[in-house]
């Protein structure tokens, strides 16, 4: 039966390291393919959101979940469900834009910080997934955003580092109503 996994929060040191890389007969082996399940019942149960590094759920080692899918204020999302195990950004195309983004680990519920991040549209991304299967592709839009947050995670970089606009930080409850309303 999966379970959910506590977060950890900004100032806790496994935030800022960079995660482990893990090998093929890791991936495969019972303990990380239970992690994997326990990362997505966390992520949909808790509703954190659209990804979850192993970092933010206190394993140093080189996993995020990514659960995307359409929802009512963006049905033309592009969804993807899965994980990208030992993630690389190979190439970036065009200019970055800013782009909103928050973390679970800045907080939780009304509480969690957002911010204006540069991100690219478009990127070249190589991954393994959970059955150790290389993936190398270009991701773009919002998927190409997510793969982003979620490599920078596992190199122990936080979207706090990225934030260029220090004007544009809030609180959930505030984007919700400035941000969110607005496009609906």
């Amino acid at each position: 039966m999966p379970r959910i996994l506590k977060p950890t929060y900004f100032g806790n040191p496994i935030l800022r390291k960079k995660a482990r890389r893990l090998t093929r007969k890791e991936i495969l082996s019972d303990k990380t393919q239970e992690l994997i399940q326990n990362m997505f019942y966390t992520l949909r149960e808790k509703e954190y959101g659209v990804g979850i590094a192993a970092p933010q759920l206190g394993y140093p080692i080189a996993i995020s979940a990514i659960g995307i899918k359409p929802t009512p204020t963006r049905p033309d999302r592009e969804p993807f469900d899965g994980v990208i195990i030992n993630p690389q950004i190979l190439e970036t195309f065009g200019e970055p834009h800013e782009m909103w983004e928050g973390c679970l680990s800045s907080g939780e519920g009304d509480n969690t910080l957002f911010a204006k991040v540069p991100r690219y549209k478009k990127v070249r991304l190589q991954w393994l997934d959970e059955k150790a299967q290389k993936h190398d592709e270009i991701v773009e839009g919002f998927v190409a955003h997510v793969a982003q947050h979620e490599t920078d995670h596992l190199n122990g970089t936080l979207f706090v580092d990225k934030v260029v606009d220090t004007k544009s930080y809030m609180l959930a409850s505030e984007y919700r109503k400035r941000i969110i309303n607005k496009r609906s």
